[in-house]
């Protein structure tokens, strides 16, 4: 099977493959399509050309060959297939990593020419227990600071930590991961809502207010598909209330939730330490962190995430798998009423609920645990 190995900028695919390599005894190439201009599509048969030149010359028993990058290549993945399908009927056994970081344009690609060919991984963001293992990070920085390995470097500077996110991490991402490969009619109307969104993580916030915050004009419709792109990118995603009525909760206002809590952080003006004396503030760096937790697990593990509002009642997270259902409250806030479990339990009385607090189940427990065990 060609192997597909798919994340957001910088969560470490590009390394991956290189520990691979150093390791890896049989012959291998690696090429990367970021520099090669997307309508070349004639680079990827050149590249495949060589490694099965080399791969006769060495008279071994296989060859790696691995793309970075490859959803930049117009019409990938009809040239994969032809070269894929080539190599399996004149034996040549070649293997072959696909890397990319649009999940979006990758998928399509896939599902379009590649059915029955390929297995995929998708790289989620790393997680509270990876950070703490591979740099020492306590629950509070991990919370503030995200999760992008590059740029631990730069916490003793917090000025240049920000630069590092704004220059090093969304630019590209949006510049080169989505207005570079996808038609968009607006593209100041993403920025400026990718940056609202970041500023609002973990609040539900209704597409027509969100209009009215934003300069550039546009509709409903053009801010849900961007949200669909922002989230294929690994960026913020638009959760929907929880509702066994499909066409309601696609109807539903979003609960916008960044994949890294570093964006959220980033579009503040406080700084770390201020942010941890203004307990307000600090509650929603807690529950966006929270939030960018369960998203990414439930990329990773293939369970729905949602969130639940019923008039003045409220849960914070559901968590939906086949039959299963997992509520999630968080207590950040002591003057907030929490009704929002039990409301959620007489609705469902199947549901588990778990409430985060600081006597019970803490929020350090949370970002440290697989969701998966809840239910």
């Amino acid at each position: 099977m060609i192997q597909v190995i798919m994340g957001a900028r910088q969560v470490g695919k590009t390394t991956l493959i290189k520990q691979l390599l150093d390791t890896h005894t049989e012959p291998y190439h690696y090429a990367s399509a970021d520099a090669v201009p997307a309508g070349d599509s004639s680079w990827l048969r050149a590249i495949w050309e060589a490694a099965r030149l080399r791969y006769v010359q060495n008279k071994t028993q296989s060859y790696l060959l691995v793309l970075d990058e490859v959803q930049k290549i117009s019409n990938w993945s009809e040239e994969v297939k032809r070269l894929w399908d080539e190599d399996r009927f004149y034996d040549f056994n070649i293997k072959v990593v696909l890397l990319g970081s649009s999940r979006m344009l990758l998928q399509s690609g896939l599902s379009e020419s590649l059915a029955g060919r390929f297995e995929t991984m998708y790289l989620t963001h790393w997680t509270y227990t990876e950070i703490e293992a591979a740099f020492g990070l306590g629950a509070d920085q991990y919370a503030w600071y995200g999760s992008y390995p590059g740029s631990m470097a730069f916490l003793e500077d917090e000025q240049r930590w920000k630069r590092y996110i704004l220059d090093s991490l969304i630019e590209p991402s949006i510049s080169r991961d989505i207005l570079m490969l996808t038609r968009i009619d607006k593209p100041a109307l993403l920025k400026n809502l990718f940056e609202l969104a970041c500023h609002y993580s973990g609040q539900i916030v209704s597409l027509n207010k969100m209009l009215g915050q934003l300069v550039d004009a546009g509709n409903t419709t053009t801010l849900s598909h961007y949200l669909q792109l922002l989230h294929s990118a690994g960026l913020l995603s638009g959760l929907e209330n929880y509702t066994p009525s499909r066409v309601r909760q696609r109807a539903s206002s979003p609960k916008l939730q960044v994949h890294n809590n570093a964006l959220f952080s980033v579009m503040q003006s406080t700084s770390f330490q201020d942010a941890r004396a203004n307990l307000p503030l600090w509650g929603r760096v807690i529950e966006s962190a929270i939030g960018a937790h369960l998203v990414n697990q439930s990329i990773k593990s293939g369970f729905k995430l949602y969130y639940w509002k019923d008039r003045n009642a409220e849960v914070d997270f559901v968590l939906e798998r086949g039959d299963q259902l997992v509520a999630l409250e968080v207590k950040s806030n002591l003057t907030r009423q929490h009704n929002g479990l039990a409301a959620f339990r007489k609705q469902y009385p199947h549901a588990r609920t778990l409430l985060i607090d600081n006597r019970v189940l803490t929020w350090q427990e949370v970002l440290g645990s697989d969701p998966l065990t809840w239910f």
